[in-house]
Order: structure tokens, then sequence, then C-alpha cells
């Protein structure tokens, strides 16, 4: 009985260990960096890009292959039964009539090496573009990845200060209004301050329970990367500096020129067009091959009354040359021609989109540095105010709206200041993201910028 007492204590306790440690793994506060690292792990778009960037890879074995002999077997059975007869003049007594079975079979092989193929050729060629486009989408979903991940990672900051800062203020609500009961009841203060401070408490509980869905559906962006629901994240230093940009916006644009993936798959996709041109050219060219077949042909009878047993071997040049093919070959070169046409406008398309996206992410980038100066002045301006404030509801010269007022100014200001950083950290990606040099190194600059959030 002892001994099974021991053991269903062992069992409770290792029990309750291993739930600690599970709660422990499961709250461990994970950076930008880390959710980084887990989204490329578990990203199904970044997951589905890579598959596609394999795929394409075979296409330089297939463009290879046009060029490789190419070996063909056949072969066939057959049983036939016959009832001839002969009539008229010229039937020969020699010959067998009436109803005959037989059977026979026939089979070879066919290898053919194209010599000269213009069509094969140019197709070769387009085969390392398509693949050289391929590498440049799997590189720009890698790129997306980390614009997201980030986006994804200060969305949840944003709502979880969000919460913080109503809660905090619910309490500095809550304690006013507990003091203007207290004066109302001593009859010092009216009901009009009590109700404000209600309506006030009020409208915050209801901001919270908004907020907490916020928090509920960004976290639910970093599951939709990460496959897993983070329970805490790192949190941005409180003594952060923003740097000035040090690029004028024109050298930014000039950089997304060269760099911009979306530019220089429009670039490969007109190569790929005037590659088409040339191939569909070729379609009014001869083509060469060398062929060499070996058959055998067997069958124990027939119409004739003998049978027969042959083999045959061939070896030689097969020469075609297009002569008319219904108009096709010309229409798929105007068709290729205008393709081309097509892709050269892309490319002027993705080169003006890329301008614009560089201009916004580079204004939006110098407002948030400025507004990040300006409301960390506005900050102590408010808390400023929300002291004086204070002081003359103390000595009676103010109210407790006025008091309430002031309280609020101050959490927006916090709140708006808190967003001007992670909008300011953001748009550091986003620009580098619309410039085409966005890189992980990126992010461990912006991960050495957050710190431990306080349990």
């Amino acid at each position: 009985m002892l001994k099974c007492l021991t053991f269903v204590v062992f069992i409770v306790v290792a029990t309750q260990h291993a739930a600690f440690a599970a709660d422990t793994a499961s709250s461990k506060q994970l950076s930008l960096l880390e959710i980084y690292q887990l989204a490329k792990a578990n990203d199904p778009t970044l997951a589905s890009a890579s598959s596609a960037n394999l795929a394409a890879q075979e296409l330089i074995e297939q463009g290879k292959a046009l060029y490789r002999p190419t070996v063909n077997f056949s072969a066939n059975a057959s049983a036939s039964q016959t009832d001839l007869k002969y009539t008229g003049a010229g039937f020969n007594a020699f010959r067998n009539e009436g109803r005959q079975n037989f059977e026979g079979y026939n089979y070879g092989v066919e290898a053919r090496q194209p010599i000269y193929r213009k069509q094969n050729l140019v197709q070769m060629d387009q085969s390392k573009t398509q693949v050289s486009i391929a590498d440049k989408q799997y590189h720009l979903a890698q790129q997306a990845l980390i614009l997201r991940t980030t986006q994804a990672y200060f969305d949840v900051l944003i709502a979880q200060d969000k919460l913080a800062l109503i809660g905090a203020q619910k309490t500095a609500i809550l304690s006013q209004l507990e003091q203007a009961k207290a004066n109302f009841d001593v009859g010092t203060a009216t009901i009009t301050d009590v109700n404000e401070a209600q309506a006030r408490y009020d409208l915050m509980v209801a901001q919270e329970v908004a907020s907490q869905n916020e928090i509920q559906i960004a976290q639910r962006a970093i599951q939709l990367l990460t496959n897993e629901i983070p329970q805490t994240l790192a949190t941005v230093k409180s003594d952060i500096q923003v740097q000035p940009l040090n690029k004028a916006m024109q050298d930014w644009q000039q950089v997304a020129f060269e760099n911009n993936l979306n530019i220089l798959i429009q670039q490969d996709a007109a190569k790929l067009a005037e590659q088409e041109v040339a191939r569909t050219n070729a379609g009014h060219l001869p083509t060469l091959d060398a062929v060499a077949s070996y058959g055998s042909n067997y069958s124990n009878g027939g119409t004739s009354g003998v049978g027969n047993d042959l083999q045959n071997a061939t070896i030689g040049l097969q020469l075609q040359v297009p002569i008319y093919h219904g108009g096709a070959i010309s229409s798929r070169e105007r068709q290729a021609v205008l393709n081309k046409k097509k892709a050269l406008d892309d490319i002027e398309i993705a080169r003006r989109q890329t301008d614009l996206d560089t201009q916004r992410a580079y204004f939006n980038l110098d407002t948030s540095i400025a507004q990040v100066k300006a409301l960390e002045q506005a900050l102590i301006s408010s808390q400023s105010q929300l002291d004086s404030t204070k002081l003359g509801y103390e000595v009676g010269v103010r109210t407790s709206v006025d008091v309430l007022n002031a309280q609020q100014q101050l959490f927006a200001a916090k709140r708006d200041l808190l967003q001007a950083r992670y909008a300011y950290l953001v748009n550091i990606i986003r620009l580098k993201t619309a410039t085409g040099i966005v890189s992980e190194p990126d992010l461990q600059d912006i991960n050495q910028q957050l710190v431990a959030a306080p349990q």
C-alpha cells in the first residue's frame, strides 16, 4: 500500500513538473529575430515559393534534353482469321483459299539525335532565363517574409501596449472616481464630477474589451507565419534613439531601380519574350536529325499463304523543311512580337510602381522620425500639464474634469509615442524592401532595439 501511494505521489509530482516546464516554455519571451526564424521554418507562403523554385530548376535539364538523343521501343502482336475465295479466270490453283488462322508480331527500336534544330537551341536559353526568374521570385518571397514578420510582430506590441495603457488609465480614472465620490459625500464636489468620472471609467472598460480582441487578432497573424501563437514578445527599449535618414530620396530611388526584384523579374520576362520571338522565327528553318532504327517482323501465315520473318536495320539523316503550316508559324511570330512589347511595358509599370513605393516608404520613415521627436516632447509637456492640473484641483482652481482630460491627454501621448517608435522600425524595413536590399541583418539591427518585457 505504501509503495502504491509513493508511486501515485511520484506521478503527480512528475506531471506537475512537466506542466510547469510546458508553461515555462510557452511563456518564453520571443524576439523579432526568433519569430522570423520560426516563420522561415513554418510559413506556408515561403514554403510554396521554395517548392516552385526547386521545380523551376528542372527546366535546365529539360532544356538540355532537347539536344540529347531520344530512343523509342515499340512492339505489337496480332492474331488474324481470313476467309478467302478466288474468282475469275486469273485463279491460281497453287494459292490457298478458304478459312485460315495465323499470328504475327513485330518490334522495333528507333534512336534519333538532333543535329540542327534552332528552336531547341533557343529553348535551352529560355530555360536558363526562366530559372533566373524563379530564383528572383523566391528571393522576393524571402524579402516579403521579412516585412510581413516585422509588421505582424509590431502589430502585437501595439495591441499589447494599448491594452496596458488602457489598464493604467482605467486605474487612474478609478482613483479619480473614488475621490469624486468621497468629495460628493462630504459636499465638496457635485454629482457631475462623479458622473463624469464614472462615464470615463465605463468607456475604458469597453475599450479594454476591444483591445483584448485586437491582441487576439494580432497574435493570430503571427500564428499564420509561425504556426503557433506567441505568448509574450520582447518590447522596444524606452530609450530608443531614432537615426536620421543618411541618404536623399533620389539616392534611394536609384538603389531601387538597380536592386528591386520586381523590376529585375520584369527585365528577365522581357528577355524571355525576346527569346520567344527568336524561337518562333526558327519555325521557318529546316531541321536535321540523325536516325537509326532496327525492327523485326514475323508472321506464320497470310493471305498469300506464306509467312515471313524479317529483320531490318536502318541508319541515315532526316531533313525536314517547313513549307506551309496553315499560317500558324506566322501567327505565333506576330503573337511573340506583341508579347515582347507587353513585357517592355511591364518593365515601365514595375519601375513606376517601385518609384512610388520607394517615395512612399521614404516619406513615411522621415515622418515617423519627426513624429518620435515631437511626441517625446509632447509626452513631457503632457506630464507637466497633468501635474499642474492636479495641483490646481487640490487648491480649487481646476475641476475633476480637467484632471480627467489631462490624464487622457497624457495616456494618448504615451500611446502615440509608442506607435511612432514602432512605425519608425517597421518603416526602416519597408523602405529597404521597396528598394530591394532588405535582408536578415536588418532584422538583427532592429532586434538590438528590443528588450525583455517586464513579467
